[in-house]
């Protein structure tokens, strides 16, 4: 028995590494080449997809760049001294310089404050999904949805028309924008206001005849003039549209005449110094009561001309990079959020429930606690947006009006037009390419530190 166990356990060992050797020696004979089959059949497409649609054009870019409009000639580093010293490309480098500061920051910023606040509510995920909605459409699309909302007639501008709101809250426009004396005894200027150079007393009356107003800014309460009627210890008058359809007499009350309501009249001293101040009714006319003795002068106030709000000129020259500033943070904010959000989501509550036991103010947590833990999260979305705003051009050119896309300049829309928009220069198309490039480089260079330090 003894010699059979002796005889069997050499052999089932023999057995078994014979068998181990052939399945090693398989693997090691035909593994590595397999395993590089499989390696060209999955990654070669791709290789000659990237060679063809990445390293040769940015080769081809680098070159050509070069090298003259037509691409015949060679001129060395032309192209790249124009990029310095043409006023529409150092604008667009300007702009893009502008919005490498402000908006990354503004966006991450504006994330994070939404992503806090939108814990503490019963309707966050709704809030979330109103802010991160214009993520779901093109920048192009939304760029067309802001210049209109732009226009400077409130009537027809949303944001223009919001200000109205707040401006008529405080503040009135004048019932009239142009007007003129209807007799030389009636002068001045809308600036100055209309003064009657007729002194009047207590008792007396003041007629004060305006011309040279446009019928459609007659005001819709208008009712026939009338005559002022002489009061005790008082100044009575009427301003009126004198004009009278198919000719009249300048000075005179006549049917067909309108008075003006909501007219500023006021009444003057000899020294030029208000001293009574009233507006006009329907039918045009005002009084000054309880006037003491003296000399004094009627007049209609400068005031009466103030024009109405017009519109703020987003899509001027001074104000379109703001206004696309606004817009592209319109957008790009709810993807900030989400981010952070998903970031803060993971930060642990007894962390948190820690600090505050300790005494920590929600201020002192948030500044202490939450915002470094979620330092790694923060320079995602800053790094991403910073990429973004480098190569930012369809919300520019959907939101500036061809009159102001110089001043709103990019280099991504410079290389553009430049390249595609009507010059046809490609070599500094292609220069503004490469500068381009140049800038993202670090950037990414910047992401990929922070991928690998991850991981």
């Amino acid at each position: 028995m003894a010699d059979s166990e002796a005889t069997a356990g050499p052999t089932a060992a023999g057995v078994s590494t014979r068998g181990t050797g052939r399945a090693e020696g398989g693997a090691a004979g035909q593994s590595p080449w397999r395993q590089r089959a499989m390696t060209a059949v999955f990654l070669g497409p791709a290789v000659v997809l990237l060679v063809v649609w990445l390293v040769y054009p940015t080769v081809r870019t680098i070159i050509r760049s070069f090298y003259s409009r037509d691409g015949s000639d060679f001129v060395g580093l032309d192209n790249y001294q124009a990029l310095f010293t043409t006023d529409t490309l150092k604008t667009a480098i300007k702009n893009n310089a502008i919005w490498v500061g402000v908006v990354p920051a503004l966006v991450t910023s504006i994330g994070l404050i939404f992503a806090v606040l939108t814990e503490r509510i019963r309707w966050g995920v709704a809030f979330k999904i109103a802010v991160f909605m214009p993520m779901a459409i093109s920048l192009f699309a939304a760029g067309v949805i802001w210049h209109i909302m732009y226009t400077q007639d409130p009537s027809q501008g949303a944001v223009n028309a919001a200000i109205k709101v707040v401006d008529d809250a405080f503040s009135s426009g004048g019932v009239l924008t142009a007007a003129q004396g209807s007799t030389p005894t009636l002068t001045g200027s809308v600036k100055q206001g209309f003064v009657l150079k007729t002194p009047v007393q207590a008792g007396g009356t003041a007629l004060l005849g305006l011309t040279a107003i446009p019928p459609t800014e007659v005001p819709k309460d208008a009712r026939q003039a009338v005559a002022p009627q002489p009061k005790p210890g008082a100044i009575t008058g009427t301003v009126w549209r004198d004009f009278r359809p198919g000719g009249g007499k300048p000075g005179v009350i006549e049917p067909q005449e309108l008075g003006l309501p909501g007219v500023s009249v006021q009444l003057r001293d000899a020294g030029g110094k208000v001293v009574k101040s009233t507006k006009s009714g329907a039918g045009g006319a005002f009084a000054f009561d309880g006037v003491k003795a003296g000399s004094y002068r009627a007049a209609v106030g400068p005031d009466t001309f103030q024009k109405p709000f017009a519109g703020v000129s987003w899509l001027g020259p001074k104000l379109i990079t703001p206004a696309i500033m606004i817009a592209y943070i319109w957008v790009w904010a709810g993807f900030a959020m989400v981010v952070i959000a998903a970031g803060l989501a993971a930060i642990s509550r007894e962390v948190l429930e820690a600090a505050r036991t300790d005494g920590a103010s929600e201020w002192q947590v948030f500044r202490r606690v939450t915002a470094p833990m979620l330092a790694p999260v923060l320079s995602v979305v800053f790094i991403t947006m910073l990429i973004n705003v480098l190569k930012v051009f369809d919300i520019v050119l959907s939101v500036a009006p061809g009159s102001t896309q110089d001043d709103a300049n990019v280099i991504a829309l410079a290389m553009w037009r430049t390249s595609f928009g009507g010059v046809n220069d490609f070599g500094l198309g292609s220069a503004i390419a490469v500068f381009l490039f140049l800038l993202v480089i670090p950037v990414l260079a910047l992401n990929v530190r922070r991928f690998r330090r991850e991981t």
